[in-house]
């Protein structure tokens, strides 16, 4: 890769939500990075977050940023099928591992509610995981996602979603964890169609996640030694593609969707 990637560094934080949410990473950092970057975790978001998420759209060429980035996992697949990424993150530890990891790439410590980038420089914002990190001003950061879009451009993201089984006993788990932060909370998808359904179209809406979601990818939350991971991982994604086949809102542990710019 190439080494003209700059950082901007962040000077002011917009919000107590993205407050929460640097102090929050910044404390895990170390642990997150290891849980979620080994090969188990990047064959799970391949195969069941980044393909439908963004399924459809030639990403080669395409100027994407890769919102609230953390250490680059998703940029790993963008950078893959030959896009142009830019990394965001408010956390100035995920953002230093992200500049370090992928030196070919732009890298920006800022707020997505305050990003500061150009209105119109972007064919696709993609967001895995982050938008409920930043309760209750979600709405404020898809707002952001709208002028940092070209006409025509796509939004992708793939976050927990309110109504299902599964986020009831997220709910519990947020308030007694350590490793979530105070304000998190599932996104409430239907209220953002309502809220932006005049300036996107929806053209997907998948909703996913189950045995490997939890104990594969989300090893950290489980306490699961990395270690232990090698001996049931492949049998539980294998498992995942065929309870994928048969489940719906109610029982899923997230939503895959995508938007795309009016």
């Amino acid at each position: 890769m190439s080494t003209s990637a700059f950082a901007i560094k962040s000077e002011t934080l917009t919000a107590a939500s993205e407050q929460l949410q640097r102090a929050h990473y910044n404390r895990i950092a170390a642990d997150y990075d290891a849980h979620y970057g080994d090969a188990y975790s990047a064959e799970y978001r391949s195969e069941f977050i980044y393909r439908p998420m963004f399924e459809g759209i030639e990403l080669k060429g395409l100027n994407v940023l890769d919102a609230m980035c953390g250490s680059g996992q998703t940029t790993e697949f963008l950078l893959n099928a030959e896009a142009k990424v830019t990394g965001l993150d408010i956390s100035n530890e995920v953002i230093t591992s992200f500049a370090a990891r992928w030196n070919g790439c732009k890298s920006v410590e800022r707020s997505l509610l305050d990003s500061r980038l150009p209105s119109e420089s972007f064919d696709c914002v993609a967001v895995v995981g982050g938008l409920h990190h930043i309760q209750p001003n979600v709405a404020e950061a898809i707002t952001e996602v709208h002028r940092l879009l070209k006409p025509g451009g796509y939004f992708c993201f793939m976050e927990p979603h309110q109504g299902s089984f599964p986020d009831l006993i997220r709910r519990f788990w947020y308030k007694h964890d350590h490793y979530f932060s105070d304000n998190e909370e599932a996104i409430n998808l239907a209220h953002l169609e309502d809220l932006f359904e005049s300036k996107f179209t929806f053209r997907k809406t998948e909703y996913k996640g189950n045995l490997a979601f939890l104990f594969v990818l989300n090893s950290l939350i489980f306490r699961i030694p990395l270690r232990l991971k090698q001996f049931y991982s492949s049998t539980l994604i294998q498992l995942e593609s065929s309870i994928n086949r048969l489940q719906g809102k109610q029982t899923s542990c997230f939503v895959v969707a995508q938007w795309q710019r009016k």
